[in-house]
């Protein structure tokens, strides 16, 4: 099996390269983070990603989008992840588009999927209520009424969820928390009476929010998929999320790679460059060598979703596990090779780390998937 990008997916790399690199560079990051933007990101510059296809490539085309897959997607999150792009590619274009696309009756594809192509829709998965990552530890209650349900309770780490326009929401409708079944899903307007969004800032400056929800009433019309049922189509979105995220991770991971040997090659010490340090070299090579394993894993963890292959759970796990592990690893050897200006706010290789550190934690960190991988080969 050949682990390499085919000639359509290197062409949109090298474009998303070229865009990001250009318009949403790490200052542009900075820029936002230092003047508080209420948005957190560009609307101006979301929509022209938008225009470039960006937000439709798993929307099926009779909805405006172009019907592609992961692999597509995470070519270009892997070069978001090299310039800390902070767009909602992942809450709207791979978690909420795959909802839809998943779980969505007609109606609701037709009311929502074209406007999320065309940029104009964002959406957001409020799916989780602790701060460590338990998928079915829902107690968001929704209580059934005559014509259709009430919500109550509370989801954190929404991400984008201060600007989404439709909440993509978790709730238990039977069972107990911690258990499997029982989970529904609903679109859920966060103007709605009832719902309290407020915003926080995640500590690589992204956007989230923490959303409460008050005897909020929906109608059987917003179920997503089958009501008791909805852990099916959660589990698909959590699968193509943590692929998402490990694309992400690949490409920052690179970049920091990159810019570590680099500074290696052009830092003098005693007279010569650090970079000919044996201890150095050493360290370089090791990094080189788990950021090459990241990348044939997460290329085929896009792939086994795309592909629907069977145990395909188990290559994503692997996946998250390899490229959490190796971020942590490489941002830590980068902002040690770095030396002092590495601690430095100035410095940019310091926001890859906080970068890193929220990405690792998002859809389960490396223990979480080692633990999955075990269990799901019967360890």
């Amino acid at each position: 099996m050949s682990l390499v990008l085919t000639e359509e997916q290197t062409l949109l790399k090298e474009t998303a390269a070229e865009f990001v690199q250009e318009k949403s560079p790490v200052t542009h990051l900075r820029e936002l983070r230092d003047k508080s933007d209420a948005t957190g990101f560009s609307r101006a510059l979301w929509k022209e990603m938008s225009e470039l296809g960006w937000a439709g490539i798993l929307i099926p085309e009779e909805y405006g989008g172009s019907g592609l897959g992961l692999s597509e997607i995470g070519v270009i999150l892997e070069e978001c992840g090299r310039t800390l792009a902070p767009y909602p590619l992942l809450s709207t274009a791979v978690l909420g588009a795959s909802a839809l696309a998943l779980g969505g009756s007609d109606a609701q594809k037709q009311a929502l999927l074209p406007g999320v192509a065309q940029g104009e829709t964002l959406l957001a998965l409020a799916h989780q209520e602790k701060p460590r990552f338990a998928p079915y530890d829902i107690a968001l209650n929704a209580k059934a009424t005559s014509d259709g349900f009430e919500l109550t309770g509370e989801k954190r780490f929404v991400l984008d969820g201060h600007v989404a326009d439709r909440l993509i929401v978790v709730a238990r409708t039977s069972g107990s928390v911690g258990e499997r079944e029982g989970l529904t899903l609903f679109l859920v307007d966060p103007s709605a009476s009832g719902v309290g969004v407020s915003r926080t800032n995640m500590v690589d400056s992204r956007n989230a929010a923490n959303v409460r929800f008050e005897n909020v009433v929906v109608t059987a019309d917003d179920v997503l998929g089958d009501a008791d049922r909805g852990a099916d189509l959660l589990d698909a979105l959590i699968e193509r999320g943590t692929a998402a995220v490990s694309a992400e991770l690949l490409g920052l991971i690179q970049e920091v790679f990159d810019r570590t040997v680099t500074y290696l090659k052009t830092r003098d010490q005693f007279g010569v460059k650090i970079g000919t340090f044996q201890a150095l070299k050493h360290r370089a090579a090791n990094m080189f060598s788990e950021v090459e394993l990241s990348k044939s894993i997460t290329i085929d963890a896009l792939r086994a979703v795309d592909e629907e292959r069977p145990f395909r759970e188990r290559v994503v796990s692997a996946a998250k596990a390899r490229t959490s592990d190796t971020a942590e690893l490489v941002t830590r050897e980068g902002l040690q090779m770095h030396g002092g200006i590495g601690m430095t706010d100035e410095e940019e290789i310091g926001l890859f780390m906080k970068r890193a550190k929220a990405a690792e934690v998002t859809f389960g960190d490396g223990g979480f998937h080692r633990d999955a991988f075990a269990k799901a080969t019967g360890f």
